[in-house]
C-alpha cells in the first residue's frame, strides 16, 4: 500500500472533486475548443467556396491539410511532454492553436487559409493526448475511471453543436467567426491552465526520430495530393503520378527507417500481429467510408437543396446524438461479446444509411434522410469504440504502450486520404453526368449519389473483412507486465 502511494502523488492526500475541478475545466475547455474545430468547418465549406472565388477541390485542402498536421504532431505528444513538462506543452500548444485560429480568420486567399489551417493543427494536434494525459495523473486510481468519464463531455457535446454554432455565425454573423471565436476560448484556457494545472516533472527522453518526422509528412502529403488529383482529374494525368510515386517513394523509405529505428516515431512492428493488422485495416475502411461522406451531406443540403447553414447544423443533429446512444451500448456488448458482431452490427448500419443515401434526389424529404443520418450516427458509434479497443488488445505485449500513438496518427491520415480522394471524385462524377446535357443540377446530384454509393461499397468491405476478425490471444490481450497503453493517446478527433 505503501509503495502505491509513494509512487501516485494523487493518493497521498485525500481527494478532493473541489480542487480537482478547476484543473479540468482548464483541459475541458482546451479540448472542447479543438474537438469543435474539427467539425465547424463542414458546415462553412459552401460558403468558403464563394467567398475565395474557388472551387470544392481548393478548400477541401483546410481539411485536409488539418487533418494532416494533427497526424504528424500526435506521435510528438509523448516525447514533448517528457521533455518540456505536460503542462507547459498543453498551454503552448493551445497557444499556437488560437494563433492558428486568428490567422484563418484574417485569411484573405484561399492559399493563406490551408497554410494557416495547417498551423492550427500543429498546435491542436497535442491538446487533447496532453489533456487526457494530465487528467489521469490528476485523478487518484479509485476514481480515475468517473473522472475521465468527464472528459467524455467534450467528445459528445462538441460534434453535436459543432454544425448548429457554425451554421449560427455563418448565418448571421459570418463565416471569419468560426475561427475568431476560439480567440476568447483559448485566452480563457490559457488562464486556467496558468493557474491551476500542476507543474509536472520533466523526464529524460529517447531520442528523438528526426528521419520519421521529416518523412512521414512528405509520405502522406504527397499521397492525399495524388489520390485527389486522380480521383478529380485523371490517375495518369502530372498531378496525380507526382503525388503518388513521390508519396510512395518517401512513404516505403519512411518504413524501412522505421523499422530499423530503436525508438520509431510510429510504431510499425507492431503489423507483425494479424490480429491487429486485421482490426486496424477494417478500423481504416469504416473511417474512411464515414469521414469521407460526413463532408458531402452538409454540401448537399446547402448546394442541392438550399438550405440555411443553420438548419444544416439542425438537420445533422441526429447523427451527433446517435452516436453518443451508441457508443457505450457498443461498449457493453464488445464486454461480452468481442469485437466481431458489434462491428458487423454497425457497419451493416452504415452500409445500409449510406446505400440509401446514394438514392437521394434533389427533394427527397428531409424525413427520408434524417433517420439515415441516425443510422449513420448509432452505426459509427456502435462499431467505432470496439474496433478500437480491439486493435489496442490484438497489439503484441511488448509493443502496446507505442500502438495509440500510431492508431491515432493513423486515422487523421486515412480521413485525410478520404476526404481527399472522395472531393475528386464527386468533382470528376458530377463533369462525367454534367457532359451528357440535361440539367446541371440532376448532374450534380447524380455526383453526390456517386460518391455516398462508394462509400457504402468501403462499408460493405468492412463487413466482409469483419468474418475474419477473431479474439485477440491472451497473450496479447492479457498485459500482465504493466505494459498498458498510453492513456493520453486514447482520443483523437
Amino acid at each position: 500500500m505503501s509503495k502505491t502511494l509513494a509512487g501516485n502523488p494523487a493518493a497521498e492526500v485525500p481527494f478532493s472533486l473541489k480542487k480537482i475541478i478547476p484543473p479540468m475545466l482548464a483541459i475541458i475547455v482546451g479540448m472542447i475548443m479543438v474537438i469543435l474545430d474539427s467539425t465547424v468547418v463542414n458546415v462553412a465549406v459552401p460558403n468558403l467556396v464563394s467567398y475565395f472565388h474557388t472551387d470544392l477541390k481548393t478548400i477541401q485542402w483546410a481539411i485536409t491539410g488539418y487533418t494532416l498536421a494533427l497526424s504528424a504532431v500526435i506521435p510528438l505528444a509523448g516525447w514533448m511532454t517528457d521533455k518540456f513538462g505536460s503542462k507547459q506543452v498543453f498551454l503552448a500548444t493551445i497557444i499556437m492553436f488560437v494563433i492558428g485560429s486568428a490567422l484563418c480568420s484574417m485569411a484573405q486567399t484561399s492559399t493563406q487559409l490551408i497554410i494557416y489551417r495547417v498551423i492550427q493543427g500543429l498546435g491542436g494536434g497535442m491538446v487533447a493526448p496532453i489533456g487526457m494525459a494530465l487528467v489521469f495523473k490528476l485523478a487518484p486510481p479509485e476514481r480515475r475511471g468517473s473522472i475521465m468519464g468527464l472528459l467524455g463531455i467534450p467528445m459528445l457535446l462538441a460534434p453535436a453543436l459543432g454544425p448548429i454554432l457554425s451554421g449560427w455565425l455563418v448565418e448571421y454573423v459570418n463565416w471569419h467567426w468560426i475561427f475568431l471565436i476560439n480567440v476568447p476560448i483559448g485566452i480563457v484556457g490559457v488562464i486556467l491552465g496558468v493557474k491551476f494545472l500542476p507543474t509536472a516533472d520533466r523526464q529524460q527522453t529517447p531520442h528523438l526520430d528526426l528521419i520519421g518526422m521529416i518523412l512521414a509528412p512528405i509520405a502522406f502529403a504527397m499521397l492525399a495530393y495524388g489520390v485527389n488529383e486522380g480521383g478529380s482529374v485523371s490517375w495518369s494525368s502530372t498531378g496525380a503520378l507526382t503525388g503518388l510515386i513521390v508519396g510512395g517513394a518517401a512513404l516505403l523509405i519512411f518504413i524501412a527507417v522505421e523499422l530499423r529505428q530503436k525508438n520509431p516515431l510510429l510504431e510499425l512492428r507492431v503489423f507483425g500481429s494479424s490480429d491487429f493488422t486485421r482490426g486496424i485495416i477494417l478500423s481504416w475502411i469504416m473511417q474512411a467510408a464515414l469521414f469521407g461522406s460526413m463532408l458531402f451531406v452538409p454540401l448537399y443540403l446547402q448546394q442541392i437543396r438550399q438550405f440555411t447553414p443553420l438548419e444544416t447544423g439542425f438537420i445533422l443533429l441526429p447523427q451527433a446524438l446517435a452516436s453518443g446512444i451508441g457508443m457505450p451500448i457498443g461498449g457493453k456488448f464488445f464486454d461480452k461479446y468481442g469485437a466481431r458482431p458489434v462491428a458487423i452490427i454497425g457497419l451493416l448500419l452504415i452500409s445500409a444509411a449510406l446505400f440509401s443515401l446514394s438514392h437521394i434526389t434533389a427533394d427527397t424529404s428531409l424525413w427520408n434522410i434524417m433517420p439515415l443520418l441516425f443510422m449513420l450516427g448509432f452505426g459509427m458509434g456502435l462499431s467505432m469504440m470496439p474496433l478500437n479497443t480491439h486493435v489496442l488488445n490484438a497489439a503484441p505485449r511488448k509493443l502496446v504502450n507505442r500502438v495509440t500513438p500510431l492508431t491515432a496518427a493513423a486515422q487523421q491520415v486515412v480521413v485525410s486520404f478520404a476526404v481527399a480522394g472522395m472531393s475528386g471524385y464527386l468533382i470528376s462524377r458530377t463533369t462525367a453526368h454534367a457532359s451528357h446535357g440535361g440539367n446541371p443540377l440532376n448532374a450534380a446530384v447524380q455526383g453526390f449519389d456517386d460518391v455516398f454509393f462508394l462509400a457504402s461499397c468501403f462499408a460493405i468491405v468492412g463487413v466482409v473483412l469483419c468474418l475474419i476478425l477473431r479474439r485477440p490471444k491472451p497473450a496479447a490481450a492479457d498485459a500482465t507486465d504493466g505494459s498498458q497503453p498510453d492513456p493520453s493517446l486514447m482520443i483523437s478527433h
